[in-house]
């Protein structure tokens, strides 16, 4: 028997010109649109119980964060709070809900574009839910295709591990790690109104930079989706992307590349990324009409915490920190002794020892997950590496596992536990110890297996 039913609403969340923009360790305001930032809502009933599933375009959502925007939906919906799913498309030309305390960057500012966020999303929850009718659902795995992601984390020459090197640099071996290049494409087939899609794969949101304000390559992707199919919906939510980005650091000249108009040998662009969002669409294409239905009798879902060790500092540590976050925020970077992304990686260390100077050595992070027939979402709130989403995946029970990463919760990277002996930017930057990823897939499998 399949009770399932399908709504869908969306509006825009452009923030005021000047408001601060995501990543990169450095103060930027936005000047201007390249597009729209959008937030869709599905809304998934079985009839008795109804969920949410949220979409941002926005860096990402601290949990105290996601407490209070959860709470703003159930309040005025009546959605139970663990059933209220939000995932940030992580686009680091979106605003950012939080900065460092050194910024110049005003409380207010960011207070009030919360409160915003909260009231559009409480909107497009309504009117989802207003919109819902009967659907079928249907799973199928596409593959992403070449020259759209790389593993960006590489072993050097020298033996050090550098994340996101120069394009070209004559000192890089080989990458570290192996693409899943699997895409999961959730479709809801609904009986009277336009389909809505949800595509789940693992790259960063990160292949236009500057100070405009962009959805990246998943604007890109859900613009063309419509297009191509009579208007169908589609939900960009981000994998496993912790250590996969669109950039070739070994570009060969002239292939799929217009000898005027070439983007692949740039770190990122506006081209990169319309590439990278109409070859995503694509796949959705290629599985759309061969995907395998299925009924769902009843949706289940579940929140649970659980404890993490966290990465405190040794006090040998602290000196050379505060050194270089004394000359990082005073403007004197060139003192420190490193460029490029070394450079952002051991500033961003710095910064981390000195927050976590006097931290607990445990934590907690929420996981959720969600069951609709043969297909389970499970959240992480983070930057998840390849790996953990691939073991995940390994979940028995289920035709489909779509690991949700900077979903219900931005808190930082979540390395490979062989990342911490290798060095490199996420993995020195983690607020955690060398076990968060072991610890991340025995939480997903659990919250996955009581489903």
């Amino acid at each position: 028997m399949n009770n399932l039913k399908i709504g869908y609403s969306e509006c825009n969340v452009n923030p005021p010109l000047g408001y601060p923009l995501h990543g990169y360790y450095m103060e930027r305001f936005g000047t201007g649109f390249i597009n729209d930032l959008m937030a869709g809502a599905i809304a998934v009933s079985d009839g008795e119980k109804t969920v949410l599933i949220l979409s941002v375009d926005n860096g990402g959502f601290k949990q105290t964060v996601i407490r209070k925007l959860k709470n703003s939906v159930s309040s005025a919906i009546g959605v139970e709070e663990d059933g209220i799913f939000i995932s940030a498309t992580h686009s680091h030309t979106a605003p950012s809900t939080f900065y460092p305390e050194f910024f110049d960057v005003s409380d207010e500012n960011i207070n009030a574009y919360i409160d915003f966020l909260a009231e559009k999303l409480c909107e497009i929850s309504a009117l989802a839910i207003e919109d819902l009718c009967p659907a079928k659902a249907g799973y199928g795995i596409g593959y992403a295709p070449d020259r759209i992601s790389y593993i960006r984390r590489y072993r050097m020459k020298d033996g050090t591990t550098c994340t996101c090197p120069p394009i070209n640099d004559p000192n890089i071996d080989r990458p570290i790690g192996e693409l899943d290049r699997r895409v999961n494409v959730l479709r809801f087939k609904r009986d009277v109104k336009e389909d809505v899609v949800i595509l789940n794969y693992g790259i960063h949101a990160d292949t236009v930079n500057g100070d405009a304000y962009c959805s990246d390559w998943v604007g890109f992707c859900r613009d063309t989706v419509a297009r191509a199919l009579e208007g169908a919906k589609c939900v960009c939510i981000m994998g496993a992307q912790g250590d996969v980005g669109s950039t070739n650091v070994h570009p060969i000249p002239g292939d799929m590349n217009d000898t005027e108009i070439s983007f692949d040998n740039e770190m990122k662009s506006v081209g990169m990324a319309r590439f990278v969002g109409r070859a995503l669409a694509g796949v959705v294409l290629q599985v759309f009409d061969k995907v395998a239905f299925f009924d769902a009798e009843s949706i289940s879902f579940i929140e649970e915490e659980f404890p993490v060790r966290m990465n405190v500092p040794k006090k040998e540590d602290l000196p050379l920190a505060r050194k270089y976050k004394e000359l990082y925020e005073s403007g004197r970077s060139d003192e420190i002794p490193y460029t490029g992304m070394e450079l952002t990686t051991v500033v961003a260390e710095a910064l981390r020892i000195c927050k976590m100077e006097n931290d607990p050595e445990y934590s907690v992070l929420n996981i959720s997950a969600l069951r609709i027939g043969d297909v389970g979402l499970v959240t992480v709130p983070g930057e998840p590496f390849t790996e953990i989403g691939v073991e995940i995946k390994k979940c028995e029970g289920y035709g489909l596992i779509l690991p949700c990463a900077i979903t219900n919760g931005y808190e930082g990277y979540f390395p490979a536990q062989s990342a911490f002996a290798e060095g490199g930017y996420e993995a020195r930057t983690s607020p955690y110890k060398e076990d968060i990823s072991n610890r991340i897939i025995v939480a997903a499998k659990k919250v996955l297996s009581s489903l």
